[in-house]
């Protein structure tokens, strides 16, 4: 159950990411004033897949709270750093975000870090 709820985490984390960060570039940089925010909250009314991060990033959100239950917040942390591998790999090439090598090295090494505890 434990690693259901892992992948749960990871793939509604990723999306939740991924589609938050489509969005908030499509509307461009918000002021972060009483009138910007009122902007702001009305941009996320209108945005689809802004709604549906916020859905998805509380689906990870109840499903962390699950696993900790059924693991040591030891293992659930470090195993649910997957989510910058694919996060990363989603930024180059859906986002088309520039990833350089260090950068992917170092999602390299939390893999690594992840496959380590899967052991």
């Amino acid at each position: 159950m434990k690693w259901l709820l892992l992948a749960i985490i990871v793939v509604s984390t990723v999306l939740g990411d991924v589609l938050q960060s489509y969005e908030m570039k499509r509307s461009g940089v918000q002021e972060v004033t009483a009138r910007g925010l009122g902007r702001l909250l009305k941009t996320i009314a209108q945005r689809k897949f802004l709604i549906l991060a916020i859905g998805f990033m509380a689906v990870s959100f109840f499903a962390f709270m699950a696993l900790l239950q059924r693991a040591d917040l030891s293992f659930a942390v470090p195993a649910s750093a997957a989510t910058f591998v694919c996060e990363t790999l989603l930024a180059k090439f859906i986002l088309k975000e520039a990833v350089g090598m260090r950068r992917a090295g170092g999602a390299m090494l939390v893999l690594a870090g992840v496959l380590l505890l899967a052991r």
